[in-house]
């Protein structure tokens, strides 16, 4: 679909997502070489949205596997729908024929991973978000699944993809994700963006924001990720905090909207606590 790197980060940005040559260069890669792609980054910064872009991009459909501690098979694959299949048996004796097969497809509930398999749509996008919460039993099952793309229902027997999703993998880096399942992707790791880029994104995703207020927004952040917080805040909380100074009515930063706003910023009482012991004067005397 795409000749070129170019095409693909132009096509991302008319999306609203200022996507940098290394990531597209990725995607593209991808896409030409149908690999699987793992996304490493901080909370926040734009991880899960890529797969959500390109999927509009693509014209596609995105199926999305969260994952969660305790995560198995069964709850990412299929299982077979009891309830249904019990009314079929209870309703066929009741009126004295045989149930039949109750192990075909009609009483099967697709999950994520045996949707993207099975789907006849050409651009599914399948994202497997915050793999690395899951155990690592989840992630070996995953890497067989990403190995061959097929699976295998003993009732029915096996299921092979008609086209290959793209597979969009993220981890926020709470573990390591194994080195087996590394090596079935590419990789690209998202940092924190630089005050120009963050300043882009807020410029392209708040309508009639002020350019002022965003430099001042994106200098603050700057400065507040380079301290020593638990949870340093990403460029989804630099959009929450922007639209909420918007809604307040606020054209410049002072000291009063920053207090009142702090929410926005922050998730850890810790760290707002933190926040207000720092000299906010001076903080603000470096962002103006």
């Amino acid at each position: 679909m795409f000749s070129s790197i170019e095409e693909i980060q132009q096509a991302m940005e008319r999306e609203k997502y200022i996507c940098d040559r290394g990531l597209a260069t990725v995607l593209f890669l991808a896409l030409k070489l149908e690999k699987p792609v793992l996304v490493e980054g901080e909370a926040g910064v734009g991880k899960t949205e890529v797969a959500k872009v390109l999927t509009q991009v693509l014209g596609g459909r995105l199926i999305r596997l969260q994952c969660y501690e305790g995560l198995d098979s069964t709850a990412a694959l299929y299982e077979w729908n009891y309830p249904k299949q019990l009314l079929k048996i209870k309703m066929s004796e009741a009126s004295g024929q045989s149930a039949g097969d109750i192990f075909t497809e009609e009483f099967l509930i697709r999950r994520p991973l045996l949707e993207a398999i099975q789907s006849s749509h050409q651009r599914i996008v399948l994202l497997i978000d915050e793999i690395d919460r899951s155990d690592e039993e989840f992630e070996a099952f995953l890497l067989e699944i990403l190995s061959d793309f097929q699976i295998t229902i003993p009732e029915i027997g096996t299921i092979s993809a008609k086209h290959k999703p793209l597979v969009i993998i993220t981890s926020n880096r709470t573990r390591e994700i194994h080195d087996a399942l590394k090596r079935r992707c590419l990789y690209h790791w998202i940092d924190y963006p630089s005050f120009e880029k963050e300043s882009r994104i807020v410029l392209t995703k708040v309508p009639n924001i002020r350019e002022t207020l965003t430099q001042q927004i994106c200098a603050f952040m700057q400065l507040v990720r380079g301290k020593d917080f638990y949870k340093k805040p990403g460029i989804a909380e630099t959009l929450d905090w922007a639209n909420a100074l918007l809604l307040l009515h606020r054209d410049y930063l002072d000291r009063k909207a920053v207090e009142e706003t702090l929410g926005c910023i922050f998730k850890h009482f810790e760290d707002m606590k933190k926040m207000r012991e720092i000299d906010l004067e001076s903080c603000l005397e470096a962002v103006e």
